[in-house]
């Protein structure tokens, strides 16, 4: 898979690129991560890409010619998915993770100030992408997120495949509490059913376990569940349940 991120401070994501599962998953040759200055593509002497807007108003916009110039020279043959990291975009789930890595290319533009031109979005972008509902200086450190959570599902990112396939979200529900030794700690005591090395009741106990954390931390996750009869018993028992 390759991934280009075109940015202003493309720096910012330098140094994660060069550690752990990143680092692995790149090795293994199984991930390409291209980083570009927009600046490259300016024209002026200056390296300007930015400029007022139309119509007045605070803060500065992206122009489009250096945007275009850019993805005409990463993207000449336009089959690549261009993503574009701003609060405006669809939220990012676990679920666009996967279905973004079973991608060939992607482009990463990364915005700044206010935004890009419009007719860039318009007419270059096929994907936009929020990490959340607040405010960054720029889309660098969006798209080292993105980078991040796609990288670490690809294989050979893991050293257990499994990993990335249990963790929080990945069948939309929280993790699991998770142990490890010593069994007794402060006073307090590892689980019996995880010592017991029973693992049909091992399962059913961290589906229990994730069941209620999802209820209690994230409660509208599990609006987009079915819900059984026996989820809903475990949830009732553990008082989180809302009969309304």
């Amino acid at each position: 898979m390759r991934i280009d991120v075109l940015a202003l401070f493309p720096e910012i994501i330098a140094p994660a690129l060069n550690t752990g599962i990143l680092k692995r998953v790149q090795d293994a040759d199984k991930l390409t991560v291209n980083l570009y200055n927009l600046r490259d593509w300016a024209t002026d002497r200056h390296k300007s890409v930015d400029d007022y807007p139309y119509g007045g108003g605070a803060g500065m916009i992206l122009k489009p010619e250096p945007i275009f110039a850019a993805i005409a020279t990463l993207n000449p043959e336009t089959n690549a998915n261009v993503v574009y990291l701003t609060p405006q975009g669809n939220p990012l789930t676990q679920a666009v993770v996967e279905s973004l890595s079973l991608e060939t290319h992607l482009i990463l533009l990364c915005g700044r100030y206010k935004g890009v031109d419009e007719r860039v979005r318009h007419r270059l972008v096929t994907t936009e992408i929020s990490i959340g509902d607040y405010v960054l200086s720029g889309g660098e450190i969006a798209a080292l997120v993105l980078i991040d959570a796609i990288g670490r599902v690809l294989p050979g990112a893991l050293g257990d495949y499994e990993s990335a396939h249990v963790d929080s979200f990945s069948h939309e529900l929280l993790d699991h509490p998770h142990y490890t030794r010593p069994a007794e700690f402060g006073g307090s005591t590892v689980p019996e059913v995880l010592l017991s090395g029973h693992h049909e009741n091992i399962e059913k106990w961290r589906y229990a376990e994730a069941l209620k954390r999802t209820a209690a931390c994230r409660p509208d996750l599990l609006q987009r569940l079915e819900l059984s009869e026996e989820d809903i018993a475990i949830l009732r028992a553990a008082g989180l349940w809302n009969e309304n």
